[in-house]
């Protein structure tokens, strides 16, 4: 299964960003076979407006199934939703953090956004 995990880094032990439409990368972890891909998300960090979307439709691209990140807007959520991807929301420091608590089955799918569009 492959899970997209919002980042500032490029690696396991970055940490987790807790924006998902501004975060600076994704790293897209397959949890079957261990591969790590970075996404850049550049583009969208300063993005006037539409970060949320442009970056949910990065994400529906790679294939991931599952995003973990700290929050989530409507509208990112809405597109996610669409493409059948589900959005787990977690404090966690790092990504191996969020992974673990993932496959340790510790995080919720979210039923809707968790913060309101534009929010920083």
């Amino acid at each position: 299964m492959k899970i997209a995990v919002s980042t500032t880094g490029n690696s396991l032990d970055a940490e987790l960003d807790q924006r998902f439409g501004r975060a600076p990368r994704f790293l897209i972890v397959d949890t079957d076979s261990g591969n790590v891909d970075v996404v850049d998300n550049v583009q969208n960090l300063n993005a006037a407006q539409g970060a949320g979307i442009q970056s949910a439709m990065t994400i529906a691209g790679t294939g991931a199934q599952a995003v973990i990140t700290g929050h989530c807007g409507p509208k990112a959520f809405r597109v996610l939703s669409e493409a059948g991807i589900k959005i787990y929301n977690t404090e966690a420091k790092t990504v191996r953090e969020a992974i673990t608590l993932y496959s340790d089955g510790k995080l919720n799918a979210a039923d809707n956004a968790d913060v309101e569009g534009h929010w920083l």
